[in-house]
């Protein structure tokens, strides 16, 4: 496979470590855990390197950050307001566009529960930084600019926010998110929040009046919405009240796998139904089944082909949710922080330690193409399901 113009820039090397931050071992950006390759013969695996080379490799929910080796220093790591990116990982992954997600739910530098608006600016701006001293990632905030990304063998960092809690009840801080390159939010994460209610609250708790403004905001600006971490009313009001389609970026189907997470048939073809695309997850012990009950690159895909049946393949993705280092450790660690029992509520499950075939971003988007290629899905189906789809919404919702 055709690498990206990785030239083996590590991120803040124009730095002295030890004088200008802490030092931390970092998690292995490849081979981590045993290296999972979908099989294919040898004509079908031609198929997907001419797909990768051809066609837009996009993921709709990433955090390409790279985690301590030892998970348990992730809070004072996360404290320093400083994270690596993992370019060399990327740098094989098949991906072209990426809307990287940054970890604004656990930015810890200024207070202990995340979404400050301060530590918000700070991660954004150390992130920049790092981007502005190497050259494989272009910051995207038009589609000119994803284009340009893929013409030049480099990929584009779509700036995305999982949540606007840290707008708190001030509507021009969306227009401040917009000034720097924020192009995709999120209106709850699971706490609610001004706008609605998360997945941890009262089912009934919809989308606020402030929430209603923020929604109409972000559709004059050309910022696209989305609500994967909404309970049940909020991302149904939410579809309602956007004039534009909108995303929900990282999620499964509730019919498949019944817990908070997960997001019921009704809601997943409103979201279809106006328009929008819906990005199949696989963060550890999300998108699970009852057929595939120990969760791997099938579970994920069985989500994958509930949602097309449903909606179509029009409306259909991947928002795989994938980052380098211990996942699952990474829950546990932040486990109350970020509600993660109450997203995970409902069926019981055994814990796997990393789901295989889709554990980081390197191997998880070339495997999936090898799954539809596989499964004879055919290239335009392909085409729409790895990028298409997305770029349509993108096309719809931001300024031209």
């Amino acid at each position: 496979m055709k690498k990206k113009a990785y030239n083996g820039y590590k991120s803040f090397q124009y730095l002295e470590s030890g004088k200008d931050y802490k030092p931390y071992p970092l998690a292995k950006e490849i081979n981590r855990v045993e290296p999972f390759n979908y099989p294919v013969n040898d004509s079908q695996e031609q198929e997907v390197q001419a797909i990768l080379e051809e066609e837009y490799i996009i993921s709709l929910h990433e955090h390409t950050f790279v985690c301590p080796e030892d998970v348990n220093q992730i809070f004072e790591f996360r404290r320093q307001g400083r994270d690596w990116t993992g370019y060399e990982g990327l740098s094989v992954s098949g991906l072209d566009v990426v809307f990287e997600n940054f970890m604004d739910g656990t930015a810890l530098i200024t207070s202990q529960a995340g979404w400050k608006w301060n530590d918000v600016i700070h991660d954004l701006g150390i992130r920049y930084s790092d981007f502005a001293h190497q050259d494989m990632v272009v910051r995207a905030h038009t589609l000119e600019d994803i284009e340009r990304a893929k013409k030049e063998g480099k990929i584009a960092f779509v700036t995305s926010l999982e949540s606007a809690t840290q707008i708190e009840n001030e509507i021009d801080r969306v227009d401040v998110l917009y000034g720097l390159g924020v192009r995709v939010m999120g209106i709850a994460y699971s706490e609610g929040n001004s706008l609605g209610g998360g997945l941890k609250e009262d089912p009934t708790f919809g989308l606020t009046k402030f929430g209603h403004k923020v929604v109409e905001r972000m559709n004059k600006l050309g910022m696209t919405i989305d609500v994967s971490h909404c309970n049940d009313r909020t991302a149904l009001d939410t579809i309602e009240a956007s004039s534009k389609p909108i995303f929900i970026t990282h999620v499964g189907a509730r019919a498949l796998w019944n817990t908070n997470r997960m997001k019921p048939d009704n809601i997943l073809k409103a979201c279809a139904e106006r328009g929008g695309v819906i990005g199949i997850e696989a963060a550890p012990h999300t998108t699970l089944t009852e057929k595939h009950i120990e969760h791997n690159l099938e579970s994920v895909m069985e989500h994958f082909e509930h949602c097309v049946k449903l909606c179509g393949i029009d409306h259909v993705s991947f928002g795989l949710d994938t980052l380098y280092g211990d996942h699952v450790g990474l829950h546990h660690a932040f486990a109350n922080q970020l509600s993660i029992g109450d997203s995970h509520k409902g069926q019981a499950f055994d814990e796997v330690a990393y789901v295989e075939g889709v554990e980081n971003p390197s191997e998880a988007y070339i495997n999936v193409v090898r799954w539809l290629v596989d499964h004879e899905y055919t290239r335009e189906d392909i085409r729409k399901v790895m990028g298409q789809n997305i770029l349509r919404v993108l096309k719809d919702t931001w300024v031209k």
